[in-house]
């Protein structure tokens, strides 16, 4: 069965003032199946976003790309502006905003928006609209009785909800949800985790992007770890989270930063994407570094490292 998303060697670079490019991905590979869950984890600033923009043709104009991201028989890097909006936006690929703000229309309540997007997307009736709004906001957990709302009257939870509903709306057969649980308490967390998980399940792709690591255990199917703008390792989530845990020193890191794991923080900072050192990126910050760190590890069997341990290939598929 072909996969809903299969991405090959997908790089974005930057152009800034005085000729540098900005390498913010680079050489980013992957396949998302239906009813699957990639849960894509990492520091701010690994280019998580940036790829997810990418995907939906939403880079600034100084951007480049390289590669192909390609859902049913389009690819998403090389379709103009006009097959995006109108083939592939809300249709064949729905967004969870990293920013709900910045994509609910200030000047319409949320049951409008609910409404029209219902009528181009889902080619709801007019008479079962309010029914159907109503539906859709409890999705997302989002309170009935504030479809009336302005996006402007809402808590930056509630705006993230409301941003969900609308994402859910179209069904779309592959949803990027950017960080979709910021702002939620922990309960909301969860319920919002868990309705991205039916919709998962009723056999969607999903590609979570997300700061979250208890989110992303709760529902992911498989975790890659970005680390400046390079997929470091792709596992599945249940060695991940449990035995015998990551391979990369970095993947490792990040799980131990956990409160409930060492509370040990990563020593250092993420590179600077103009200003990538030589080699392995995350060489200054390991305690493993050697000589061998000078070469741009290559990624095998799931994992790029010079010193992490290999697996045979067959232990990286998915969990059922």
């Amino acid at each position: 069965m072909s996969p809903v998303l299969s991405v090959r060697d997908l790089s974005v670079r930057f152009r800034m003032r005085g000729g540098r490019h900005v390498a913010a991905v680079t050489g980013v590979g992957f396949d998302l199946a239906a009813g699957e869950c990639l849960a894509l984890v990492g520091e701010s600033g690994c280019g998580k976003s940036v790829l997810a923009s990418a995907l939906l043709g939403l880079l600034p104009g100084n951007a480049q790309t390289a590669g192909t991201a390609v859902v049913d028989g389009i690819d998403l890097l090389a379709a103009d502006e006009r097959t995006l909006a109108r083939a592939v936006r809300g249709r064949r690929v729905g967004l969870v905003p990293q920013s709900p703000a910045a994509h609910l229309t200030p000047v319409r309540t949320v049951r409008a928006q609910l409404e029209e997007t219902l009528r181009q997307l889902a080619g709801t009736g007019r008479a079962e609209l309010r029914a159907a709004a109503v539906a859709a906001a409890g999705r997302a957990s989002f309170p009935a009785d504030l479809l009336d709302h302005y996006p402007h009257q809402l808590s930056g939870g509630q705006a993230q909800r409301a941003a969900t509903a609308l994402a859910l709306v179209g069904d779309a057969p592959l949803l990027l949800a950017d960080e979709p649980t910021t702002g939620l308490d922990r309960d909301l967390v969860e319920r919002t985790a868990d309705e991205l998980r039916r919709h998962t399940d009723t056999g969607r792709a999903l590609l979570l992007i997300t700061h979250d690591l208890a989110a992303a255990q709760r529902i992911a199917d498989r975790v890659a770890v970005m680390y400046a703008g390079r997929i470091v390792e792709l596992t599945a989530a249940d060695r991940f989270f449990g035995a015998p845990g990551p391979r990369h020193p970095y993947a490792r890191g990040l799980l131990a930063a956990l409160p409930e794991r060492e509370f040990t923080p990563i020593p250092g900072m993420p590179p600077e994407l103009d200003a990538l050192p030589d080699g392995c990126a995350f060489a200054p910050r390991c305690a493993l570094r050697d000589d061998t760190c000078r070469a741009v590890p290559r990624s095998e069997d799931g994992v790029a490292c010079h010193h992490a341990p290999r697996t045979r290939p067959a232990e990286e598929a998915p969990r059922a």
